[in-house]
């Protein structure tokens, strides 16, 4: 059931873009590309406040390409991101400069969503989103030349498929969608992440043979708002996405948790009893994935601009800290250099 659920939204998915590319005269497209370089540096020396010096890059890169045809609209996004931050955590001369590198940033974000205006701003819509990374990242322990680095994730491990077929309502600033249909298969396209336990979800059966991927159906509620110019030169966006699995707490064996298949856990065999007497709000909070984002982007110029994000995830398939949900909090705030390539409706 689970291969003709993936292999029947492959198929809806290339017949979305088969639709949107059909009677292309009719239509117009609108695109804007806007890559960017974060940059920040400190340097201490002598600083009685103290402090370590440090510098950080990130480059990101931001993709609107959107179709417009009298019937549908197919609208693309790619949201991209990767960086370091160097630091000077010693100052003896047997230390190199900046001798602790770590990564700052990494994100692959692609949507392709194609939607139907049926009546005043109701309407359906058929979206499908990848989110991955580009590299691995580690977890660390000490610094300098007494670091430790654990590999805890890489590329496509995890990565997440989500395709939904949704009502929709669409405004001009803002949209909100639900699906009652909506396929999430999360991939972990690493032997020795999901060998350390590593499996972010996927149900690992056979302890000979590993698992890659788990699929799986569910409710999926998204809702965004993009405004340009809130006030002059401040651009807000904001994305709230939430995702219940309706076949988590059957592969959790709710009633019998020490048969449970489940591995996505570390504390699973220590804490059954506390598990099995969870209230039915903790269960349905455990089979329920969060993901909220916010961004602030003010122009000073034609190419700079000072900008502010944060990203909140609550995901009970993460090995992180926390006993029932795993809190992921993501802040930034800086300066970044930017181009815009725009192009007209045509």
């Amino acid at each position: 059931m689970k291969k003709t659920f993936i292999l029947f939204s492959a198929m809806l998915l290339t017949v979305t873009v088969a639709l949107a590319q059909d009677d292309a005269a009719k239509g117009s497209w609108t695109t804007t590309s806007t890559p960017a370089l974060k940059a920040s540096e400190f340097f201490f020396n002598n600083w009685s406040n103290s402090g370590n010096s440090q510098i950080d890059a990130t480059g990101t890169f931001f993709g609107n390409y959107k179709y417009t045809h009298p019937k549908y609209v197919w609208d693309n996004i790619a949201d991209l991101a990767y960086g370091y931050a160097w630091q000077d955590l010693d100052d003896s001369e047997d230390m190199p400069f900046f001798e602790t590198r770590r990564k700052s940033n990494d994100k692959i974000d692609l949507t392709s969503a194609i939607s139907w205006n049926a009546y005043k701003g109701l309407g359906a819509s058929f979206t499908a989103n990848l989110k991955t990374q580009f590299g691995e990242g580690y977890e660390y322990e000490g610094f300098g030349k007494d670091q430790k680095m654990t590999i805890i994730s890489s590329f496509l491990a995890p990565g997440y498929l989500t395709t939904a077929l949704s009502f929709e309502y669409k405004k001009t600033d803002w949209s909100v969608s639900f699906s009652f249909l909506t396929g999430k298969t999360t991939f972990v396209i690493n032997d020795s992440l999901i060998a350390e336990g590593y499996t972010y979800g996927v149900i690992q059966e056979d302890p000979n043979k590993f698992t890659h991927w788990y699929p799986t159906l569910g409710s999926y509620v998204k809702a965004m708002y993009l405004k340009k110019d809130l006030v002059k030169g401040l651009d807000l966006y904001a994305r709230a996405e939430l995702f219940y699995d309706y076949w988590k707490s059957t592969n959790m064996s709710w009633d019998n948790l020490s048969e449970t298949k489940y591995r996505g856990y570390e504390y699973l065999e220590n804490n059954l009893s506390a598990l099995e007497g969870m209230s039915w709000m903790k269960r349905r909070m455990f089979e329920t994935d969060i993901d909220f984002e916010l961004k602030l982007d003010y122009r000073l110029s034609s190419h700079i601009s000072a900008n502010f994000a944060l990203n909140l995830k609550y995901d009970t398939d993460f090995n992180g800290f926390g006993r029932w949900g795993h809190w992921q909090i993501y802040q930034m705030a800086g300066v970044q250099v930017f181009f815009n390539w725009k192009t007209p409706r045509g």
